[in-house]
């Protein structure tokens, strides 16, 4: 994880503005998932990854129940393409912002 610029990454990908406070929440959060190779990505390509990611960050930490979860899921997955690596923090990151949850992690919630 040392080294990685999270900031420039999610700056890749948000749409307008990036919630600096919100990366640098994320970053805190999940900093043992992070340091990890076989965790700092999300793979798309695997449907257990992608479940995953709806039921633990998703439902359990974001709060959601929205049927539209998987949609969300495909959306980023499909903008993150061009990336063999997708960041597990920008892909947070993009979830929470469209689902308007950063202030979980900003410290606004």
């Amino acid at each position: 994880m040392a080294g990685v610029d999270h900031l420039a990454d999610v700056r890749k990908y948000a749409r307008g503005t990036v919630d600096e406070a919100a990366v640098a929440g994320l970053v805190k959060t999940y900093r043992l998932v992070l340091s990890k190779a076989d965790t700092r990505y999300v793979a798309c390509a695997d449907p257990a990854e992608r479940e995953r990611v709806r039921k633990s960050f998703l439902e359990k930490k974001l709060g959601l129940a929205a049927p539209d979860l998987d949609t969300a899921i495909e959306e980023v997955c499909a903008a993150m393409k061009a990336d063999r690596t997708k960041s597990r923090l920008t892909f947070y990151y993009l979830l929470a912002e469209r689902f308007g949850k950063l202030g979980l992690f900003a410290g606004k919630a």
